[in-house]
């Protein structure tokens, strides 16, 4: 699928649903957020929704949103490399053909809608949809600009992530012409933190595990942790690249308690270390140096195969 086929997609269908990953980040809520806008200002219905409702500290993306009364006709899917990334709430659209269309930069993406477009070299899908924006000479409003903004920064960790490209950096500089407030975006996405959220680096800092002669770190959030904080789940966006942080440090692992036996794992790796590999091995998927995966056990089972893994994973 090139451009031009994503741009006659758009003309040639209507009532859209746009779907967005649980625990959402800047990337995720920023692409559905604009490509609603885009098509919206187009003549078209659109709604966004999310297993985990809106996180509050993306607010300013949902600025003036209200959902429409529509009868879906066309569903599309963001930044989604596989449907078990949808949520439980949003499982309907799981099944066989429910997904017209996904837009995304994985190069893990298992290619379960009936089209895909696919750019694994794109720093996030917010490059990908402003340059199919460019492409076809729309209109960028400043809240899409600020959408697409959010994503393309969030996801190289505000260009500092090896996956920055010099698109991303070229993309973010034109869309800080339309006047948003890139300062404000950066200082609310990276700087600012609750009681909350310095309460939960305290505890993970104070045990964090080693293994592998301290080539591997992890730290651990289990519930029970993350709700004595009282934050959302937003606030937890960044804690995976901490134990990468650490010299010497090769693999960053943080496992997180999703439910009683259920953990869901951000892995984080230096050079000579494919995440995305790490994670494949239990099922999940992602980039070079940053993916993701689940594995259903005690923490204890989940701990062992993880470090297991590891240990594999760097002999070689």
């Amino acid at each position: 699928m090139n451009f031009s086929e994503l741009g006659k997609f758009f003309d040639e269908h209507d009532n859209y649903l746009i779907l967005t990953h649980k625990n959402p980040d800047g990337d995720t809520l920023g692409c559905g957020f604009a490509l609603c806008s885009y098509l919206r200002e187009i003549g078209k219905k659109v709604n966004v929704v999310n297993n985990d409702n809106f996180p509050a500290r993306y607010d300013f993306l949902y600025e003036g949103y209200e959902p429409l009364d529509i009868e879906y006709e066309t569903v599309i899917a963001v930044d989604i490399a596989d449907t078990q990334l949808l949520g439980d709430g949003l499982s309907e659209y799981a099944k066989e053909g429910c997904i017209d269309l996904c837009i995304d930069h994985h190069i893990s993406n298992k290619f379960y809608a009936k089209q895909t477009y696919l750019d694994g070299e794109a720093s996030a899908a917010c490059l990908v949809l402003y340059e199919f924006l460019k492409s076809c000479n729309a209109n960028i409003s400043n809240h899409v600009a600020k959408c697409l903004y959010t994503g393309i920064a969030t996801d190289t960790g505000c260009f500092k992530f090896e996956n920055t490209t010099p698109k991303a950096h070229m993309a973010a500089a034109e869309l800080m012409t339309y006047d948003i407030d890139f300062a404000r975006i950066n200082r609310l996405m990276f700087d600012i933190k609750s009681q909350g959220r310095l309460a939960v680096e305290q505890a993970v800092l104070s045990n964090i595990e080693y293994y592998s002669d301290g080539q591997c770190a992890m730290i651990v959030l289990t519930k029970e942790l993350m709700e004595s904080c009282g934050v959302e789940e937003a606030e937890f966006d960044g804690l995976a690249s901490m134990p990468l942080q650490i010299a010497g440090v090769r693999i960053g692992i943080t496992v997180k308690q999703r439910d009683t036996d259920v953990f869901k794992l951000s892995v984080r790796t230096a050079e000579g270390v494919d995440a995305c590999e790490f994670c494949a091995y239990f099922n999940g998927g992602g980039h070079i140096r940053a993916a993701g995966c689940e594995i259903v056990g005690s923490l204890e089972d989940v701990k062992a195969k993880v470090i297991a893994h590891v240990e594999k994973t760097l002999e070689h």
